[in-house]
């Protein structure tokens, strides 16, 4: 009786050993539902999981998608050109690889007009010209090249190569065409002579079918800085309002270079 008696609690003890359990059947089963529902509690938390993660990434590519490679980021970007220099919000400096401290040979601009400032989800519409809309002035300083600007070159240069007869314009704006000899086809020549017996706005702007699909189908360039050339395109229905937007771009312009008006 004792040899079988130890020999019973040997194999109880083989038996436990091994995590099965030779009691009761039902909590075996009882065990068993454990493991599985604790099983599909850690796939159901897992699936939890990677939906608040494609939810957050989606999101955020979303809205990655609709700015469209614009930046509503404030931060002040120093930009060296020549020898001068210019402090510049990510938010209005147009192409991403720009939008750092440095040295560069050119800086391209673009602000929402009338306000002159750049990209914030409020004007997403506007630089992404839903619907057509065209409100937004490209700007670009590089090194100046030409000793004059566009309006010093009207009477020794654009004269030579103008049709004398011209066109009536919004705000006493005429358009003049430009003789087919002069290389540019498709173009005609915006002018508006001053009141004050200031220098005459003077702008190249596009016609036909490529005024119709561009953006800004208008372009004056002026000189300020330490030669430095200012280029800005506009769309052609401002040129009504060309003292406004002129004086207004040069005032934007000092104050991104920190000079006077």
């Amino acid at each position: 009786m004792l040899i079988l008696s130890g020999a019973e609690d040997m194999c109880e003890g083989t038996i436990l050993a091994t995590g099965e359990n030779t009691g009761d059947p039902r909590a075996v089963m009882d065990s068993r539902r454990n493991r599985f529902a604790f099983r599909v509690f850690q796939f159901c938390l897992l699936l939890l999981v990677l939906s608040l993660g494609i939810l957050g990434f989606g999101h955020w590519y979303g809205a990655s998608l609709s700015d469209a490679g614009h930046t509503a980021s404030e931060r002040l970007r120093e930009i060296v050109i020549r020898n001068n220099v210019l402090t510049v919000p990510e938010n209005a400096i147009r192409f991403k690889s720009a939008r750092m401290d440095g040295v560069t040979l050119r800086l391209d601009l673009y602000l929402s007009w009338p306000e002159l400032e750049g990209y914030t989800s409020d004007r997403r519409d506007d630089f992404n010209h839903v619907d057509g809309s065209r409100n937004i002035i490209f700007l670009t300083f590089e090194e100046q090249v030409m000793s004059r600007d566009m309006s010093s070159r009207l009477e020794p240069v654009y004269r030579q190569i103008i049709e004398a007869r011209s066109i009536a314009g919004p705000g006493n704006v005429r358009f003049h065409r430009f003789k087919k000899e002069s290389g540019y086809t498709g173009e005609v020549l915006a002018i508006a002579e001053a009141n004050d017996a200031a220098q005459p706005f003077v702008a190249r702007c596009l016609t036909g079918a490529a005024a119709k699909e561009a953006l800004a189908p208008c372009e004056r360039d002026i000189n300020l800085g330490n030669r430095l050339s200012l280029t800005y395109r506009f769309p052609a229905s401002l040129l009504g309002e060309w003292q406004v937007l002129d004086r207004t771009i040069r005032r934007k312009a000092s104050r991104l270079l920190n000079t006077s008006d």
